[in-house]
């Protein structure tokens, strides 16, 4: 195991505590935070990245079997009945809260004495990774809407969603450690 790999395992453990423990709050206060946001001005850089989000998705579905479209940052579903209903890619949805989390583990996990190229790697591939997570746990929810409806999505949105990005993040940093950080330390000139 390298340097960082026992701190970054224990900060993913207590940043997923933290979440835990504030998700029935956020999620209580969704709407709030959302209009709050809209205030604000974000709604405009959530639909800068929800938009390219729901044509990622409504792409996954259709190879799943699903019927759906794109309508702005909503995407229209059938279930298997041919009951229409929409879902909306809000700001909670976009996956800021996973790249946060993704940079705290950065944070800790880049420290030592790392090159330029082992670290670029790694933050290259959290991103990627952390992005394409995300698009398939938006799919997961939408799956989940059409085949076992609305509260059912909201439920695994809410605590589903949190543990793919949680294990991700496990199974990211591990894969980091064993095959990127273990031989990218920076020799040091005499």
């Amino acid at each position: 195991m390298t340097v960082s790999g026992p701190k970054v395992y224990r900060a993913l453990v207590a940043a997923t505590a933290l979440m835990l423990i504030a998700l029935p709050v956020v999620t209580t206060v969704d709407d709030l935070l959302n209009s709050i946001g809209a205030n604000f001005g974000l709604d405009a850089a959530v639909q800068f990245v929800a938009r390219p989000e729901a044509h990622a998705v409504v792409g996954i579905l259709g190879l799943m079997g699903v019927r759906a479209m794109v309508a702005g940052p909503q995407i229209l579903i059938w279930d298997g009945h041919g009951h229409a209903q929409y879902l909306l890619i809000s700001a909670t949805c976009i996956g800021w809260q996973s790249l946060l989390l993704l940079a705290l583990s950065l944070v800790v996990g880049l420290r030592g004495p790392y090159s330029f190229e082992a670290r670029s790697q790694v933050v290259l591939l959290g991103v990627l990774g952390t992005v394409l997570v995300n698009v398939v746990r938006m799919s997961a929810v939408a799956l989940v809407a059409a085949w076992g409806g609305f509260v059912p999505a909201v439920i695994f949105h809410d605590y589903g969603g949190t543990a793919l990005i949680v294990l991700w993040l496990f199974a990211f940093w591990f894969a980091a450690n064993r095959w990127i950080l273990a031989g990218g330390f920076e020799v040091e000139s005499a």
